[in-house]
Parts: structure tokens; sequence; C-alpha cells
């Protein structure tokens, strides 16, 4: 290891995946991480911001004020940062031989692209885009079109509905119940002042993290990423305070039923966690994997409910289930198309109180962990994976290569003890998406 790297980097050796992780920060702030893979073809990139479109209100660090900003505009500043003075920066990325791309999320926003040569012009258009903002009247005038045509769009598509609605049932408070992209109403209070406020604010190299994956040298990466960030004369930001709105474990409401262009039903079935609030780091980290534990033992395909529902036809393979867990919210979703929601209703719920009543055999808990873990390592061999999920982990205070070792903790009672707490047969909120009447 040469001394430039020794004063620089801290590698971390994450242990049962043999990867190696450079990590460093650059002034003022920014969180640098680097795995080398040698011998892969491709390279990738993520340069993301702790910004998501729950981030609504907020204060810096000693000035006294709380902002408070309208619904979708993580979103539409991501799209903006696309474009400047010179036109489409995703013309730019193709002219290297890049594919590129972007999203927002509930909790952050990330930009990122992928590429076998020209990796280091292409790190510096990615740098460069991000943190060059340019908002006119007449530009922000013409993306609130555009927006408007995505959030039409999003209106009729059956996926985004189901799931959306059961987030507003779920949540009587929380933003996570607001579309992503936000409404008509309130993308068009957005200003080029605004944007350039939220961008101040959550586009401080404090408030990011640049993940980069593929067969690369870090001590090449760490020169160019500080000097991209140096000559752009940035000082340090207080921390920024985040203001989310207390929400209780009452729901909004238990059932919610629309109509629209499909050929079966859509169903999905929440129960929200409203104890999430109360854990933190290797703790929110270890709650995720217990649940997803349980859900993998009552509801996995090797297990007899999965397959009975299957063989009497009111599941077919867009059945999925899953728990989302971050700071200020949680929930478990389960569900997919079906012939009969009221029966797949009855029958889940069925099955969850069997599960409680019969318990846990020893034998599943160590079949699901295995496989699980067999999962995650499988997955190690996707650079997109790897390095959005350690960013998005990373927003929550977790570390991703943590996740073999506290697998390996997790006893079957911590995995019983949320049977009761986050599958309550008194809770549950149902989504439904039914075809259309005709006439």
């Amino acid at each position: 290891m040469s001394n430039h790297m020794s004063n620089h980097w801290h590698i971390v050796n994450a242990g049962v995946l043999e990867e190696k992780l450079y990590r460093r920060e650059i002034f003022p702030g920014l969180g640098l991480y680097v795995l080398p893979k040698p011998g892969y073809q491709k390279k990738y990139a993520v340069f993301a911001t702790h910004f998501g479109s729950i981030d609504n209100k907020f204060q810096i660090e000693g000035s006294g004020e709380m902002i408070a900003v309208p619904d979708g505009v993580a979103h539409f500043l991501e799209h903006k940062l696309f474009e400047d003075e010179r036109g489409n920066v995703f013309d730019r990325f193709a002219a290297l031989g890049a594919s590129s791309n972007a999203y927002t999320s509930f909790t952050h926003t990330a930009y990122l692209f992928s590429c076998t040569e020209y990796f280091a012009e292409n790190l510096e258009l990615m740098l460069d885009f991000v943190q060059e903002p340019y908002f006119t009247a007449e530009t922000v005038r013409n993306e609130q079109g555009i927006i408007r045509q995505e959030i039409r769009m999003y209106e009729d598509n059956p996926q985004w509905r189901v799931f959306f609605n059961l987030l507003e049932a779920l949540y009587t408070e929380h933003p996570v119940r607001n579309d992503i992209a936000g409404t008509w109403e309130s993308i068009a209070q957005i200003t080029p002042e605004l944007l350039y406020q939220c961008y101040r604010t959550y586009y401080h190299p404090s408030n990011m993290a640049l993940f980069v994956v593929g067969d690369i040298e870090p001590d090449e990466v760490g020169r160019q990423v500080e000097a991209n960030i140096s000559k752009r004369g940035y000082s340090p930001l207080g921390q920024i305070k985040r203001f989310y709105p207390e929400e209780g474990p009452a729901v909004s409401r238990r059932r919610v039923t629309q109509e629209l262009v499909v050929s079966e039903p859509l169903f999905h079935l929440g129960f929200k966690d409203a104890a999430v609030t109360r854990f933190k780091g290797r703790d929110l980290l270890r709650r995720e994997l217990c649940m997803e534990l349980l859900l993998d033992i009552i509801f996995g395909e090797s297990e007899a409910l999965y397959n009975d529902l299957y063989r009497d036809g009111l599941i077919d393979d867009s059945f999925d289930y899953g728990y989302t867990a971050e700071s200020s919210y949680a929930y478990t979703l389960i569900g997919g198309k079906t012939r009969d929601p009221e029966v797949l209703l009855e029958r889940i719920m069925a099955g969850i109180d069997q599960v409680k009543r019969g318990g846990i055999t020893a034998e599943q808990f160590e079949r699901h962990r295995r496989s699980q873990l067999g999962d995650f390592l499988r997955r190690f061999n996707s650079l997109e994976f790897i390095a959005n999920n350690f960013l998005a982990y990373h927003f929550k205070g977790i570390d991703l290569f943590d996740y073999p070792q506290l697998l390996q903790e997790v006893k079957q009672e911590d995995v019983e003890a949320l049977l009761d707490e986050n599958l309550d047969p008194e809770s549950p909120v149902v989504s439904l998406i039914i075809p259309k009447k005709e006439g």
C-alpha cells in the first residue's frame, strides 16, 4: 500500500464477502467509497444526496429558521440537473460510451452511470453536472409541463396506484403517503429560488456520498474527486435537521378500492410498523433482517402457504412481499395479482394466524437464514446492487457490509417476537385495483 493511500484511506475488510472497501472523507464532508473489483469490465458510479421526497421540512443548524417546501421538489431537482446551458447531459454520457440515469426515492436522490471505458471522463462529467445547477424561470416552467405529464401517466398506472393508495391509507400524517413527484398544485409552487435554496442545503458535499465500483485504482479516483470538489470553494454546512410529523399506530383508512383498466384485480395488504422510530443503525438493520426472515418463513416459495395459494389459482408469479424500514417510517407489504382478493385476504390472515399458533421450527429458521445469506452473497456479483444499496443504507446510518454478520447473530426468538408486533390481525390495510366496469 502506498504512503499516499495510507494517509487518506480507511480500508474495511468485509469479512465473509471477501471484499476490500476503501473509504475516506473529502473536505467539507463528502463520503467517498471505492470497491475495487479486479477483472470486471464494467465500472459503475453513484453520486447521491440524502434528499428524498419526504424531506420537505428542514432547518440548518444555527439558522433558527424552519423551511417548508412543496411536495415534489427533490424529484423536480433531479430532472432539472440533467439540463444546463449546453443542453442535455444524457447525450454527453452517450458520447463517452456510458449509460446514465437518476432516480428519486422517499429518502434520497441518486445519479449514476456505468461504462467500460473513459471512466475518468464520465466521472468528471457526473461530478460537474450534479454540482453545477442551472435554473431559470423558463426552464422551470418547461419542467412543470413535463412533470405534469408524468404525474398524469402515473395516475393511470395500476401498479403505482395500488402501492400509493396503500401508503395513503396506512399513514395519516407522514409525507411517505404523498407521491414522490408531487401533485399538479404542489409543483406549480416551485420556483428557481426555491430550487436553489433546497439545492444549497441538500446538495452540499457533507450531505452526499459517492460510491465507485469496478476494476479501478482507489488512489486515482481519490485524487480526481478531491480535485473536483476542492476547486468549488465549499465552506462547511451545519447539521441539517429534518422534521417529520408524529405518526402513531392509527391508520388513515382500512381499505381503498380504485377502478382502472386491468384484466385481473391487483391486491396489496399492508401493516404499519409505528415502533420503528425507536431503532437506529445496526438495531434498525437487525429489525429489517428479522422481519424479512419472518416473511420468508410465512410466504416463501418453499412453504406450504405459498404452494397452496398458487395451486388454488389465488396468486401467480407477480406475488411478492417485503418489509421497508427507514428511521421515520416502516411497513410490511404483501400482494400481487389475484382472481379473488377477498379469499386471498382471508387465506393470508389465516396463514399468519397458523404460524402464530404453531410457532416457527428451528429447521425453518435455519433454512431461511441460510437462504437469505446465499441471496445476499449472490447479489454481490451485481455492481448496481452493491453501489445503490450501500448508499441507501449509508444514509440510514447503516453499513451494508454488516449484513452477513448481523444475520448470523439473529435469534429465532427475535423473529418470533415480530409476529404479534408487526403482523397484528387487527391492523391490516388493503389496497385494491379492480377492473373498470364498462359503460
